[in-house]
């Protein structure tokens, strides 16, 4: 997750040249819509990430998109780590991630 990540914010869902959805503060249905079109878009994998507090919220996305809507999608992989961000104090912060991938 640390090569070029953009950061996972409201302005930010989709990374288009990599099938890359970052995960944030918007409901899951957004991000639902977003992996729907990735794979209308003929795309074979989708990859949806998260940090902290937005990790619930993926898994909400991967099981909504696999169960109501896409049930030939399957999960392929998941990955879980932690990165460690520098704070402006100096202090140093863990943050849990996760990468869930979705394949048809």
């Amino acid at each position: 997750m640390a090569e070029e990540q953009a950061k996972a914010d409201d302005n930010v869902i989709l990374k288009a040249d990599d099938n890359i959805i970052l995960v944030g503060h918007k409901p899951a249905m957004a991000y639902v819509l977003a992996v729907i079109t990735q794979f209308s878009n003929n795309s074979r994998e989708v990859h949806i990430k998260a940090r902290g507090r937005a990790i619930s919220t993926a898994v909400d996305v991967a099981e909504i998109v696999r169960r109501r809507f896409l049930q030939d999608a399957q999960i392929r992989n998941i990955s879980i780590g932690t990165e460690e961000k520098e704070m402006e104090d100096k202090r140093k912060l863990n943050i849990s991630t996760i990468a869930i991938t979705l394949g048809k």
